[in-house]
């Protein structure tokens, strides 16, 4: 029994010291791009020693010695391995702090060598960067649209590289995580009783990302949501238990999705071949979680992408978000409630702002003329409502609506601006309103001498 206890001891050392060992720099991890030239250039014995460097986690002094050789040769045959190894050095410091400098360095090396190799091991770095930094589905999701973005440029700009494969299969991963946002966030409202917010989630979520592993149960809550909203939306609701049927035919709803269809008086679709065998391949090589993922897996920031297809072309479009079927389809037609086109016109006359008084302060008249030499209009247009054959009262509302505000305001009214008078205007409205006052003072002054003097006596 001492014998076992002092074996177990001597085993925890072992594996504390194991642990120790690459905090300390002792265990070496081979860089990916050497220089296998064999040659005793200086440039190169700097490159060999900051590798050495890097190789066994001295990043900081591996940096300062190839910024050595930048700044000392710089027309060296190694300076693009050299600026590469700035950036490897940075991705494998790690930490939030050291990603942003490697993205940063990588970011440049792609921008002066597009045409290396290593420019597609850039991006699949850039991508790697993001993408170990995702968090779980019902958390930040910056990170996630961020590696999803790099991702789509790697597969974008360097199609035929070797990183392809596996920056495609990232991106499976990355939309799985992404798609099952949005589908708590579907079912959140669903569960509230929102319908139409359900329903637009869910809508989008299922057009944008085909291959989420539960796209069959977003589509049948899709199908409920549309179902509770009344029956004008049946047709949809018939899509999408049709969707159901031929595109997820291995689905647990497909069979209700088809006896749905039946009570609906619907067609029920044929299974799609190709997506049957798809979805048979992802049932058949989906990973499975193990005893240790049941015991750790809630206290790991990464999410969980086991679920992810393995196969299909992932979405390469970014996601647009969608209007819901809660707002009128003629108020998003007509832009009620304003508009955001802004224009800029020049103005080539230097003495505009003195002959043409502003607009807004001196509205035009009823049938004068605008500034754009058209006639102002005399009568408030009928409302888009009433010429649509809408109620007629609304129309009639509209118009009285329309026709008090073209009614020009009083002048003493507090909303009407006074513009500032000259002092010549000033003193010409003084001297004429004192003349006006010397006018009846002279006026009144008749009046009284004519009733003081005697009448002429009578005959």
């Amino acid at each position: 029994m001492l014998l076992d206890r002092n074996r177990i001891h001597t085993l925890l050392a072992l594996a504390a010291i194991i642990a120790l060992l690459p905090s300390c720099g002792i265990r070496r991890k081979k860089y990916e791009n050497p220089i296998t030239k064999d040659t005793q250039q200086p440039d190169k014995v700097l490159f060999d020693k900051a590798i050495n460097d890097v190789e066994h986690g001295r990043y900081e002094v591996a940096r300062i010695t190839l910024n050595t050789l930048i700044n000392t040769y710089d027309t060296s045959e190694f300076l693009a391995k050299a600026k590469l190894a700035v950036a490897d050095s940075w991705y494998r410091e790690g930490g939030a702090h050291a990603w942003a400098q490697a993205e940063a360095e990588y970011k440049d090396f792609i921008l002066f060598y597009p045409t290396m190799e290593e420019a597609a091991e850039s991006q699949e770095k850039v991508c790697l960067i993001h993408y170990k930094q995702m968090e779980k589905p019902d958390r930040d999701r910056a990170q996630a649209i961020r590696a999803e973005d790099e991702c789509r440029q790697l597969l974008v700009q360097f199609p035929n590289s070797k990183f392809a494969p596996q920056a495609q299969q990232m991106l499976r991963n990355i939309q799985e995580v992404l798609a099952a946002g949005e589908f708590k966030t579907g079912m959140f409202y669903h569960t509230k009783g929102s319908y139409p917010a359900a329903a637009n989630r869910l809508t989008a979520l299922v057009d944008q990302y085909p291959l989420f592993s539960s796209a069959d149960e977003a589509l049948w809550e899709l199908a409920d949501s549309y179902t509770r909203m009344g029956d004008r939306f049946e047709d949809k609701a018939a899509a999408a238990y049709t969707r159901i049927v031929k595109d997820y035919p291995l689905s647990d709803h497909a069979d209700e999705a088809s006896e749905k269809l039946k009570a609906m008086n619907r067609p029920v679709p044929e299974a799609d071949p190709v997506a049957y065998a798809r979805m048979k391949y992802e049932l058949e090589n989906r990973d499975k979680m193990g005893v240790r993922g049941h015991m750790f897996g809630m206290f790991k920031h990464s999410p969980d992408t086991r679920a992810a297809a393995k196969s299909g072309t992932p979405a390469m479009a970014a996601n647009h978000p969608s209007i819901p079927l809660s707002v009128p389809a003629a108020a998003v037609a007509n832009n009620v409630g304003g508009t955001s086109d802004v224009t800029v016109q020049t103005i080539t006359d230097s003495t505009a702002l003195d002959t043409k008084p502003d607009a807004r302060q001196n509205p035009p008249a009823a049938g004068a003329p605008d500034s754009s030499g058209g006639a102002a209009a005399t009568a408030p247009a009928e409302s888009g409502a009433a010429s649509r054959g809408g109620s007629t009262a609304g129309a009639n509302a509209s118009e009285s609506a329309n026709s008090v505000a073209a009614q020009p305001l009083p002048t003493n009214h507090p909303y009407v601006a006074k513009k500032k008078k000259s002092k010549k205007q000033q003193q010409a409205e003084a001297q004429q309103k004192q003349q006006q006052q010397q006018q009846q003072q002279a006026q009144q002054s008749q009046d009284q001498q004519q009733q003081q003097q005697p009448s002429p006596p009578q005959k």
